[in-house]
């Protein structure tokens, strides 16, 4: 579907209605409506969050807190103060939405004061987005990064839910809203081609086009009164959404990895949802097999629980929105989504207690509370699908049998070193037993100014040696889109499923390889076999297969490798052990502790990862052997 060529400027301009006549939600003077639809423990648990923040102090955001990017690379300490004012500005807006006294409203304005006051609403490490580049911001040039696009959603929902009771205070308020929004987000994306996220000037674009679309487009419909200006704007939306969906593959594969899929295909959803609502029905794309694919991803990659299949960025927990996933599958017509979403939020308890949000809170956070009491009323459904085979990101996954967790699971990868949040991890995989951990993707560290920086793959956690692969001639995997799987086939039965590549094309000249075929195969029920057949051109040091674990390994005999998870509170699984068999006359063996200090590694692993290291005995250019999980 092309938005931009089905929807032109004047057919925009006939089906959107005028910036005060859309009513997506109710507002203050209609907050009856709020009590009858939304329970009332939740609603009670929001009006403590806005009197928790009353006569609250605003943090600072000096110039030096900002300067800490360039200075020693560290991005989170302004992060942390920046999305903790917005935070507080929307927990003080519901409450004022609820109650309806203007109790909240001097800290409302305090608020709104205080971010308008803000140069630049996004954060330092979108900086290089100016001419200026990293540094400070410069007034002069208003850039449109992810988190000035929901500041400014923030402050359209806070001008539209409280409208006129906002005079109460001053009449100079929502006009201030008004002149930020138009100064800082509606005319540069109007004017500009050359945001990178927009994909206008360049192919290249990710999740940051739908994420700051969908807050443009809540801007843009709550808050531009010229019609005429408002078609054109909402033109442009969809002239960049139709990159972002055309860059997207078929398959509907975050090669971004789950993680991301709250901010890819589901703030495209954030967009046509806003579509479908303001043209009452006339944008409607959700049956288009692309846009239903992206929406499935997200049950697709599930393995139990709170994990998921976790290539490249991706951490391996997740914890999707409960709201978003039932309102997509809801919107594509498919239970099992809406059942999964039901699953979500059974295991997140949500709804005991305020409803999470994160970043701008209000733009997701509105409809999650309007349908909350629906998505409760589903019947939950972990999908446990059997098979996973997504041809255009080569990603495949396997179970045993399909709505179980016994036995092994198995997820593997092809693809190219050049993806959005890549690792060099072509050939990779990961095994689950009995929906817990066993070989691992190990993820991705806090972010940090090297983090995605020319020294990116200096981070352990990029390089091939860290994931499931070999190490050849002493060489890992280069990044770079020539560097790519060849000759992938995936098979599948009732008895075995597996994937098959070359990955000699992942490696640069140096590591003198000529083709490394590795063939990863769930027989179910039984076993995980990995076959590696491989040809030198020149042998100059040890092959070398790792192999990255969470769990401890102990040798039972020559060749036989236990490897048992540390037990884990309240999970009678957690004592479960497997074997690693391995030709012992070909290979040294060792285990190497990794201690992990970054809080986002700890937070998937705890305080240490193993590397298993098997180290070739012969010095032969060609050969083959076989590893066994059982």
């Amino acid at each position: 579907t092309r938005l931009a060529q089905t929807f032109p400027p004047e057919k925009l301009a006939e089906l959107l209605p005028a910036h005060h006549q859309w009513r997506p939600f109710p507002t203050i003077d209609e907050r009856q409506k709020w009590h009858v639809r939304v329970p009332a423990a939740i609603l009670d648990a929001h009006m403590q969050l806005g009197e928790k923040n009353l006569n609250a102090e605003w943090p600072d955001l000096p110039a030096t807190l900002m300067l800490e990017f360039t200075r020693t690379g560290n991005r989170s300490n302004f992060q942390e103060r920046s999305f903790t004012r917005r935070a507080m500005l929307a927990h003080l807006v519901l409450a004022e939405v609820l109650e309806g006294e203007g109790r909240f409203l001097d800290d409302i304005a305090n608020g709104i004061w205080a971010i308008c006051e803000e140069t630049y609403w996004g954060v330092p490490a979108h900086l290089n987005m100016q001419a200026e580049g990293y540094g400070l911001p410069d007034v002069s040039e208003p850039i449109v990064d992810l988190f000035a696009a929901e500041t400014g959603a923030l402050l359209a929902w806070t001008d539209y839910l409280l409208n006129a009771h906002l005079d109460n205070v001053s009449p100079l308020l929502r006009k201030r809203i008004a002149q930020e929004l138009d100064r800082r987000i509606i005319t540069p994306i109007l004017v500009r081609d050359d945001f990178w996220w927009m994909g206008l000037a360049d192919d290249f674009v990710n999740n940051w086009n739908p994420w700051i679309n969908s807050n443009y487009l809540t801007i843009v419909l709550l808050q531009e009164p010229d019609p005429q200006r408002r078609a054109a704007a909402v033109h442009k939306a969809l002239l960049t959404l139709d990159r972002f969906v055309q860059s997207y593959p078929a398959d509907g594969g975050c090669d971004e990895g789950p993680t991301y899929w709250g901010r890819a295909a589901a703030s495209l959803f954030d967009c046509l949802e806003l579509l479908y609502n303001a043209s009452d029905g006339v944008i409607d794309v959700f049956a288009d097999p692309l846009v239903r694919n992206m929406a499935r991803f997200i049950t697709h990659t599930h393995i139990d629980g709170n994990y998921f299949i976790n290539f490249a960025d991706a951490a391996p927990r997740s914890q999707p929105d409960p709201s978003l996933v039932y309102r997509y599958g809801k919107a594509i017509k498919d239970p099992h989504m809406m059942a999964f979403a039901a699953y979500l939020a059974q295991r997140q308890n949500y709804g005991d207690g305020a409803l999470p949000g994160n970043f701008g809170y209000l733009p997701r956070l509105l409809p999650a509370l309007m349908t909350f009491v629906e998505l409760k009323a589903q019947k939950p459904a972990a999908p446990h699908q059997r098979d996973l085979w997504l041809p255009d990101i080569q990603v495949m996954a396997a179970r045993s049998r399909a709505g179980s967790i016994d036995g092994f699971y198995l997820a593997a990868k092809g693809g190219h070193n050049d993806e959005s949040h890549n690792h060099n991890d072509i050939g990779s995989f990961i095994v689950y037993q009995d929906g817990l951990p066993l070989l691992i993707d190990v993820g991705v560290g806090t972010y940090t100014k090297q983090t995605f920086s020319p020294d990116r793959y200096k981070i352990w956690t990029m390089q091939s040696g860290f994931h499931n692969l070999p190490t050849i001639n002493g060489v890992m995997q280069m990044q770079g889109r020539r560097y790519a799987a060849r000759d992938v086939h995936y098979r599948v039965d009732d008895e075995t499923a597996e994937l098959t590549l070359d990955i000699a094309g992942a490696y640069p000249d140096s590591a003198m390889v000529q083709s490394w075929k590795r063939c990863i195969r769930l027989h179910r029920g039984q076993e995980i076999e990995l076959t590696e057949r491989y040809v030198l051109n020149e042998w100059r040091q040890p092959v070398v297969v790792n192999l990255m674990t969470s769990r401890v390994a102990t040798e039972i005999k020559p060749g036989i490798l236990r490897l048992d998870t540390e037990p884990l509170a309240n999970d009678a699984r957690s004592t479960a052990s497997a074997e690693l068999h391995f030709p012992a006359d070909r290979f040294f063996w060792r285990a190497e502790l990794i201690m992990l200090d970054d809080p986002a590694l700890q937070q998937s692993w705890g305080d240490r990862v193993y590397r298993l290291i098997f180290e070739s005995k012969d010095k032969n250019r060609q050969g083959d052997f076989t590893f066994r999980l059982r």
